[in-house]
């Protein structure tokens, strides 16, 4: 079941992000979808926070991925918007650095052919006024959990 979030705000985007931290489990991929600018990084900062993440989240977009172990479960924040091929997020071994916990990648599309089959993938759109509408998009087991939880 496929579930729309409307965030008018930033501090909405982050509260929804930290709802669905709840449903997190290692092993765990979630992509982010969406145009520069439409709150990607918010959203994994919002993950971040429900998973007990001390540190700050920061854009991983120059050195491609940062772990943050300071939560409930480890994090693997990656951004693959300047990697050139596939073939460079296979020789990051980003699934096998985040087994054990859950790995968020922003422009995570482009790379959907590598990734296991239990995903989630939330498309961003950015209305006029600046209202985002989320859409958890489950795949494999992610289609079991209770993403309506999520709404709030």
């Amino acid at each position: 079941m496929i579930v729309t979030l409307t965030c008018p705000t930033v501090t909405d985007t982050r509260a929804a992000a930290g709802r669905l931290a709840a449903l997190l489990r290692p092993g765990d991929v979630v992509v982010l979808a969406g145009p520069l600018g439409c709150g990607k990084t918010t959203f994994a900062g919002g993950l971040a926070d429900g998973l007990g993440v001390e540190e700050p989240v920061t854009s991983p977009s120059f050195i491609l991925m940062r772990r943050y172990d300071s939560g409930f479960l480890p994090m693997v924040h990656v951004d693959v918007y300047r990697l050139g091929t596939v073939g460079e997020f296979e020789d990051l071994e980003v699934l096998e650095e985040g087994r054990d916990g859950v790995v968020v990648i922003e422009w995570g599309n482009a790379v959907l052919p590598l990734l296991p089959d239990d995903h989630l993938v939330v498309e961003f759109d950015v209305q006029p006024g600046g209202t985002r509408i989320l859409r958890l998009v489950p795949s494999g087991d992610w289609k079991q959990r209770p993403l309506e939880e999520v709404e709030g």
